[in-house]
């Protein structure tokens, strides 16, 4: 696969629409390339495209998404940049794991069984696709594809917790003292962020604190009562889990229903995990510096690390703060490096003689910072 190759299938890839839920379309069109590219393919039971290839050495899952969240953004390249929805966030890391995976195999060096998943629905709470694989049997090793930056390693993401207050008050008319549902509802967030500043005193490292974000707020009455509720995402250190940041959010707001969908625990790989070091050595050879971070969004890597419990990384082109945004794109250049560093991750012939330690990879208790 040359290089004009591996930019015309991403931008291809880019241009088919693929919204959470409705990635049927992309799903088809990545397993007929991959079939033409030499994986055995399929279409899994939870809709995710599925491409084989490699018969020898340990078995690596490169474990992307095809999904993308909405919003049209023109596909066009401009200036060496590749524009499109999914283009960082995260067909751009998907089509070089496929594109490396197509080199190691021609080359004859391919040093492990790799297995090539795009997973659907990773940017809605379900994370269908994830959930579904991880059901399997757990690989060797795993790369989450997912934007750190060609230089870049992702060690660990935060977890999360999506919460939704609702109270209700019998309505008193607006001449007299009380404020209103509104006011209580503001007042209700105002002191979730406060509880966070406080809880965040003496914890420098982002990795390490609490994120709270207001995603929606809707006031209604029936005539007889005022009704409000808030819907509020927390981004989590490994310290909070769900089930305890759930009782701290309630400490924070007395008087407030608090009832919590989902919500995912902070996950991280140590800095010495074999997969780390093998890319990061990959990352010296192609004249980069390797940077190990941790990120403060969540990946699917939360999903499948804690029950695959194998080493896991992620990695993959772009900068991930162009995620989701109305300029997102990807440079070309970087593209092009990270499918050379996964080739010859790949192809790394301590690779072939890996063999699993005690699983390296840990749920976070005291996460390291940086």
């Amino acid at each position: 696969m040359k290089d004009s190759d591996a930019i015309l299938f991403l931008e291809r890839l880019i241009r088919v629409p693929s919204v959470s839920c409705a990635e049927g379309q992309a799903a088809a069109f990545l397993v007929e390339q991959m079939d033409s590219f030499g994986f055995q393919t399929e279409i899994d039971d939870a809709g995710n495209p599925v491409g084989k290839i490699g018969t020898s050495g340990p078995r690596i899952v490169l474990l992307g998404h095809i999904d993308t969240v909405p919003g049209v953004v023109s596909v066009r390249r401009e200036d060496g940049k590749l524009y499109g929805r999914g283009a960082v966030d995260a067909k751009g890391p998907l089509a070089a794991f496929i594109a490396a995976a197509v080199r190691a195999a021609d080359s004859g060096n391919l040093q492990a069984q790799v297995e090539v998943i795009g997973c659907v629905e990773e940017e809605v709470p379900s994370s269908k696709g994830a959930r579904f694989r991880v059901l399997g049997a757990a690989p060797d090793l795993c790369i989450n594809g997912e934007p750190s930056g060609w230089q870049g390693v992702t060690l660990g993401y935060k977890g999360y917790l999506r919460a939704r207050l609702q109270r209700s008050l019998p309505i008193e008319h607006s001449a007299g003292k009380a404020s209103g549902m509104g006011a209580l509802a503001c007042r209700a967030y105002v002191a979730i962020e406060q509880a966070a500043a406080l809880y965040n005193q003496g914890r420098e490292a982002l990795f390490d604190q609490v994120f709270t974000h207001l995603s929606q707020i809707e006031l209604n009455s029936d005539g007889l009562f005022e009704h409000a509720s808030l819907d509020v995402r927390l981004r989590l250190p490994g310290e909070l889990g769900p089930q305890v940041a759930r009782t701290w959010l309630c400490d924070a707001v007395p008087g407030w229903e608090v009832d919590c969908s989902n919500g995912l625990e902070a996950w991280s790989s140590p800095r010495t995990d074999p997969v780390a070091r093998l890319l990061g050595r990959a990352i010296s050879r192609e004249g980069g510096r390797p940077r190990f971070i941790r990120k403060t969004g969540t990946s699917d890597m939360n999903v499948v690390g804690p029950v695959w419990k194998c080493p896991i990384v992620a990695y993959g082109p772009g900068d991930s703060a162009l995620d989701h945004t109305p300029d997102e794109h990807i440079r070309i250049d970087e593209f092009l490096a990270s499918i050379r560093i996964l080739e010859g991750f790949l192809t790394d012939p301590n690779l072939s003689s890996w063999s699993a330690p005690l699983h390296s990879a840990t749920r976070l208790k005291r996460p390291e910072t940086r």
